[in-house]
């Protein structure tokens, strides 16, 4: 079980850009479901497509993978001729990842890597890709990058999963879905304090796009069908599938 998330509970006299350290790590499971609109849903809905997908003999990879929650949700619906390869550049969170799977009485062969998501990545023999909420996260100057070695290391019918924090197309509805969104986080118990001190951690590191700029994103790197499955205010997830 998680801790209950307190990160931002007191006041930082000296803002820093968030990490996902220890400190996180350690309440990341508890921060997410109270931060992410019907996380437990997308979660649902990954592991179903995934399912689709996925085929006998290949590797089904989750990049970013944290402390793996979407790979015991995939586990059950996935067959089990399957690897699972979980990458993060974190090791606090693959050392919880670890723990997780081996309570979860994970058997499938799996592989958590090591890896900074902003570099060179060896992706091969892939029928499914994860980026749930790991894209964002990447410097834009590298993204382009990153989803083009996933599309060549995916196999032909192979599927990219993207969940992602977006801004909204039109500048006008920015402000409202901010407002929306940050009413979502009061519901869930999170201080005017702690919403503006993670705010402002995050600034600087998490950098959306628009939904068309995502689409636009993987159309030009060769994925030719791609489809939104998931959209609550500035959340939404994209499935993209190689001919």
């Amino acid at each position: 079980m998680s801790d209950k998330d307190r990160v931002f509970q007191e006041e930082l006299k000296v803002a820093t850009d968030f990490k996902f350290g220890s400190a996180v790590a350690n309440v990341f499971d508890d921060m997410v479901n109270r931060s992410v609109p019907f996380y437990g849903e997308i979660q649902r809905m990954m592991a179903e497509l995934a399912a689709d997908y996925a085929k006998p003999g290949t590797d089904v990879y989750d990049l970013g993978c944290a402390t793996g929650t979407t790979l015991i949700g995939m586990n059950t619906s996935v067959s089990e001729d399957i690897r699972f390869i979980g990458i993060d550049d974190s090791t606090e969170m693959l050392d919880k990842c670890r723990i997780k799977l081996n309570e979860a009485g994970f058997s499938r062969p799996f592989d958590l890597r090591v890896a900074d998501l902003n570099r060179d990545v060896e992706i091969s023999n892939a029928s499914v890709v994860v980026l749930c909420l790991t894209l964002q996260f990447v410097r834009p100057i590298s993204r382009e990058k990153l989803l083009k070695r996933i599309f060549d290391g995916l196999e032909s019918g192979g599927a990219l999963i993207l969940v992602e924090k977006i801004l909204a197309e039109d500048s006008v509805f920015n402000r409202e879905f901010i407002k929306q969104y940050y009413n979502y986080k009061r519901r869930n118990n999170y201080s005017e304090m702690e919403i503006s001190q993670k705010r402002e951690a995050l600034e600087n590191i998490l950098v959306p796009y628009k939904l068309s700029e995502n689409i636009s994103l993987l159309q030009d790197i060769g994925f030719e069908h791609s489809e939104v499955f998931f959209k609550w205010y500035n959340f939404s997830g994209l499935i993209a599938r190689k001919q």
